[in-house]
Parts: C-alpha cells; structure tokens; sequence
C-alpha cells in the first residue's frame, strides 16, 4: 500500500511533457515543488491562520537550511544545541509578529481609522515588528546558537601541535609568543641546526 503513491507519482511525472520535466529539474522548478504544497494548503480549505501557520513552518524551515549557509555550518546539525532553539526563536518571532499586528489592529479600530488607514496602521506595525525579530534573530543566531564555540580551544590545540613539531617546548613562554605553521615547522626541521 505504501508503494501506492511512488506509482501514481511516477506516473503522473510521465506525463508530462519532456521540455516541462526539465524544467522542473531545474533549480527553479525545483523551489516551484517546494512552494506548491503551500498553496495548496490554501486551497484545501483551510483556514487563514492555518495556511499562514504551514507557510511560517515551511518558510522558517528554508530559513534554517539558508542560517546553516549564512554561518557556514556544515554536517549533520545538533539536534538541542541548534535545530530546536532555532525552532524556539522562530516560534517566539511569530508569537510577536500575531501580537503586534493584532494590538495594531485593536489600536486602529478603537481610534476609528477608514479601512485604508487601518490597513496601513496594520502593515506599518507589522513592518516594525519584523525589522525588530531582524535585529534580534541576528542578535541570537551570531552570538549565542551559531557562534564559534571552539575556536579558541581548537587555536590552542593547533598551535601547541605546531610547537611540538617544530621541537619547541608549549610550556615555555617565549614559543607561545610566535605561532608556527605546520609547512614552516616541517622546513625547520629538516634544515640542520646553526654552527656558532
């Protein structure tokens, strides 16, 4: 039963012509098959907020896989350090988002705007609030959920293995001063010792 929708894919996918499945090969085509179950979600009768809620998941997830490129994170990510306060934050932007438009929308309907006031009053407030959960998601993802954890610890490992190899004692201060590069201890080494 489960092998039941592969095969009315594949076949619906044979026939099409030729010309549009390469296109829908295509890097374009292949963002419109990932946009398409969006709109549908409009389209099965679903409530506004409903497929505004899907839109936000769908859309907050291209945003992870494009934070991840942002932050140059490649692998497999770490499921509590990373996906899930991603999530959080997400969550947390769209629970402000509801709540300013909704507060501007209380605000303007009490202070008795015409529909086209009202509508800018929404989207004005709406706007705002975006550049805020901007700045603040930034904010989050630089310095706290993507930031370099182990640069400084993985910088000391890289010089203190550069020091052994270049003979150099790590506990002594004056070899921590210069920073050796692996190429240049492997030259040194093989070049024999001064004649005083």
């Amino acid at each position: 039963m489960a092998g039941v929708p592969t095969k009315i894919t594949k076949a619906a996918w044979h026939l099409l012509p030729a010309p549009v499945r390469r296109r829908l090969r295509s890097e374009s085509g292949m963002r419109f098959m990932r946009f398409v179950p969006v709109s549908l979600a409009a389209l099965v009768g679903m409530s506004a907020g409903s497929a505004a809620f899907i839109a936000s998941a769908i859309g907050a997830g291209v945003s992870y896989v494009l934070s991840r490129w942002a932050w140059e994170r490649k692998g497999r990510p770490d499921l509590l350090r990373e996906t899930l306060p991603f999530w959080a934050v997400s969550i947390a932007a769209w629970t402000f988002l509801s709540f300013a438009s909704h507060e501007a929308s209380l605000w303007s309907r009490h202070m008795g705007h015409s529909h086209w006031k009202h509508v800018a009053v929404v989207n004005g407030a709406y706007f705002l609030a975006n550049c805020f959960t901007f700045v603040a998601r930034f904010a989050i993802f630089h310095y706290v959920l993507f930031a370099n954890r182990g640069d400084k610890q993985r910088a000391a490992r890289v010089l203190s293995v550069s020091q052994q190899v270049a003979g150099a004692d790590p506990g002594d201060p004056a070899a921590q001063d210069e920073p050796v590069s692996l190429g240049l201890a492997a030259e040194r080494r093989a070049e024999p010792p001064a004649r005083r």
